[in-house]
C-alpha cells in the first residue's frame, strides 16, 4: 500500500500567542512558520509525491504553498476529515487559562473519554482522521501503485492520533507523542500492518534548548493543540 508523509502545519500566530486556535478562521503562519514552509520543498526534494492532501484551514494551505509552487503538476486535494479538532467553546482561548479546566486533565490522561463543550470528542476526531487515511491509501494505490507516496498536511492532534493508530496505541496514550510545527512524519502502510518510518522530523534540535521566560524560568519550546505539554 501507499506511504504517507504527514506534515504538521508551520508555526502559526496562535502557536506563538499561546491560543488554542481550533477552527477559528484567519489563523496564519507567523514569520518563522513561513520560513519553515519555504524550506519544505528542499527537505522533500528527493521524495516523489503522487498527491498532496490538506486540511481546509489557512495555516495548512499556507504551509503547502511553497511546495505546490515548486511542483506545479502536484495535485492538491482538500480533505475535511483531517481538519483540526473541533474544540468548540474552547476555541480561541488561552492555553494557560484552559490548564485550570478540569476537562484538561481528562484530555491529557484519558483522551478517549474527552469531549469538548460545543465541539467534538477526541475519539471522533481520531476516527474521522484514520478513516480519511484508509480511504486515501486505497485511492493512491489504485491510481499510482503500491509504491506510491503522498502527503497530508494537518494539525498536531490529528497527526498524533494517526500515529497512535499506526502503532496500535490506545488513544489514551497518544499524548505521549509530540510533533513540532512543520515536522515530517512518515508511515508506510502494508496489507498486514503499518510501519512508522519517521516521527516529527525537523532536522532541528533547537527546540531541546530551554528558553527563558519573564520569570527567569526555562522550559523546552513546545506547540500543539489541546494535548500540547
Amino acid at each position: 500500500m501507499a506511504t504517507l508523509i504527514l506534515v504538521r502545519h508551520g508555526r502559526s500566530t496562535a502557536n506563538t500567542s499561546g491560543v488554542l486556535a481550533g477552527r477559528t478562521p484567519g489563523i496564519a503562519l507567523d514569520e518563522r512558520g513561513a520560513a519553515q514552509a519555504a524550506a519544505l520543498p528542499g527537505r522533500l526534494a528527493d521524495v516523489p509525491l503522487a498527491a498532496a492532501v490538506s486540511s481546509p484551514l489557512q495555516r495548512c494551505r499556507e504551509t503547502l504553498r511553497p511546495l505546490l509552487d515548486a511542483r506545479p503538476g502536484l495535485p492538491l486535494h482538500v480533505e475535511d476529515r483531517i481538519n483540526e479538532c473541533d474544540y468548540g467553546d474552547w476555541s480561541g482561548r488561552k492555553l494557560a487559562e484552559l490548564n485550570d479546566e478540569p476537562l484538561m486533565e481528562v484530555v491529557q490522561a484519558h483522551a478517549s473519554a474527552a469531549a469538548f463543550p460545543g465541539g467534538e470528542s477526541m475519539r471522533a476526531m481520531q476516527n474521522r482522521a484514520v478513516e480519511a487515511v484508509r480511504d486515501w491509501n486505497a485511492r493512491i494505490e489504485a491510481e499510482h501503485g503500491e509504491d506510491a507516496t503522498y502527503l497530508m498536511c494537518s494539525h498536531g492532534d490529528i497527526v498524533k492520533a494517526i500515529v497512535a493508530d499506526a502503532l496500535g496505541l490506545h488513544l489514551d496514550l497518544f499524548q505521549r507523542i509530540h510533533v513540532d510545527p512543520c515536522s515530517v512524519t512518515a508511515i508506510r502502510y502494508t496489507r498486514v500492518r503499518p510501519f512508522l518510518l519517521r516521527l516529527g522530523d525537523t532536522g532541528d534540535f533547537a527546540g531541546f534548548a530551554p528558553r527563558e521566560h519573564a520569570d527567569g524560568s526555562g522550559t523546552a519550546e513546545v506547540g500543539g493543540g489541546a494535548g500540547a505539554p
